[in-house]
């Protein structure tokens, strides 16, 4: 047991959290939960954002993909642009869920914000939130001035699953030689398939919110074939890419006892061999999805800092 290594801050917020190993089953009710917990939009807007739900084009041979769209009424133009990627394990989650926290931030920042509503696992396995979530960035350049968007500051980002796919698309973006990223920001991100099958995970890692059988359940469904086998994509699991030189500026944060605490500090350790400047912060007493506690100091510290790190990037 690691309750004793929990920030004090955060205990009171860990006894409203459930505990699962999901399944296909648990998964569907995790869905509603999720949905359950997304803020009705007119809790949070703003008069200086607007708030849009889009249909943008997707894929060659798949549905258009839905956005929502926060755009500052009074930034300056043009604007940095972030392509936010929700959490969810690839296998929930919606835009609607940081629906409250994108319109502060796209206030906060001056820039605009997309928000992916990307396929989800297991109806539609990897590649198709990846594909998405490429389609949003190209999106986003292909109407930049339309848009007001600076083209040459438009960053990507998410949480949790969102993390690891907007990893995985900087690595696209990289390869495809299109459209640039300048920043991104991996909060908590999920990389490593590999983590599911570990033997020598953290001892101190996971017990909390998201734990290793719920991970290789994740891990299995989105990517339709056991995790740690041969051949997996690294636009499916970052971690698994063999070159990461040239990729742009990443932000890493992540708990302490958070499952995906090793394989974070591994892939911020292999960016910075690779030469790519790279931040890594790590929360001490921090357990997966600790910043959801708004009311704890620790919470609302690490959401300050993810946010500050996107407002440097797009100041340099």
């Amino acid at each position: 047991m690691t309750r004793h290594l929990v920030d004090p801050e955060l205990q009171s917020f860990l006894d409203t959290m459930p505990t699962f190993n999901l399944d296909h089953q648990i998964m569907l009710g995790a869905r509603d939960y999720m949905a359950g917990m997304a803020e009705p939009r007119e809790g949070y807007a703003r008069p200086d954002v607007t708030i849009e739900d889009l249909e943008i084009p997707g894929p060659a041979g798949a549905p258009a993909v839905r956005v929502t769209v926060y755009t500052p009424t009074s930034a300056a133009r043009p604007m940095p642009a972030y392509v936010h990627l929700h959490g969810g394990a690839y296998l929930m989650g919606s835009p609607a869920f940081a629906g409250h926290e994108n319109s502060d931030l796209a206030a906060d920042l001056g820039c605009l914000i997309v928000s992916v509503d990307y396929r989800c696992a297991p109806e539609d396995p990897a590649p198709a939130a990846i594909e998405d979530s490429y389609a949003a960035l190209a999106w986003v350049h292909d109407n930049a001035a339309k848009l007001g968007v600076d083209s040459a500051k438009v960053a990507v980002g998410g949480d949790s699953a969102g993390g690891g796919l907007a990893a995985s698309l900087a690595l696209l973006a990289r390869d495809r030689g299109k459209y640039p990223v300048c920043f991104q920001l991996l909060i908590y991100p999920m990389l490593d398939d590999r983590t599911a099958i570990s033997t020598t995970v953290n001892p101190n890692v996971g017990e909390f919110v998201w734990n290793n059988a719920s991970n290789l359940f994740a891990w299995g469904a989105y990517l339709g074939q056991a995790p740690g086998s041969e051949g997996v994509s690294p636009y499916a699991a970052a971690a698994r890419a063999t070159d990461l030189a040239g990729l742009p500026p990443a932000y890493i944060g992540v708990g302490a006892l958070d499952l995906f605490m090793q394989e974070d500090i591994d892939y911020a350790q292999r960016l910075m061999a690779a030469g790519v400047p790279t931040e890594l912060h790590i929360f001490p007493g921090c357990f997966h999805s600790f910043d959801q506690d708004q009311s704890s100091g620790i919470g609302q510290r690490g959401r300050a800092e993810f946010h500050a790190a996107l407002g440097r990037a797009f100041k340099r």
